[in-house]
């Protein structure tokens, strides 16, 4: 894959879809978790539908839907260590790779904007 926000996107949900597991299986985390999956694979699904737009308009409406899940993703991620589920090395890592798909999603749409 050559779309550098498509395959960081796409890694970053598979380290989701573990920690989900990780959260289910072994801390028996059954709501929080299941948020955090739906809302953290969003992003790259929104991205990857994004590749397809049928408009400008169309890719940054895209864009923007997957910039709003990462917030919430932030959010989840944030209530899962404050709760005692994510330790902070595994927050550090999991939150931090969310920032960064924040970063260039908000590059890539400030630049689309202008």
């Amino acid at each position: 894959m050559d779309n550098a926000i498509e395959e960081k996107s796409f890694q970053f949900a598979i380290r989701l879809v573990r920690l989900y597991k990780h959260l289910y299986s072994q801390k028996r985390e059954f709501v929080l978790s299941k948020q955090l999956l739906r809302s953290g694979t969003s992003i790259g699904a929104n991205v990857a539908e994004s590749q397809q737009a049928q408009s400008r308009a169309d890719f940054l409406s895209k864009l923007s839907i997957a910039l709003k899940e990462t917030a919430e993703t932030k959010y989840w991620i944030r209530l899962l260590k404050e709760s005692d589920y994510l330790t902070a090395p595994e927050f550090a890592s999991i939150y931090y790779d969310c920032v960064e798909l924040e970063k260039i999603l908000v590059a890539i749409i400030k630049t689309m904007k202008q």
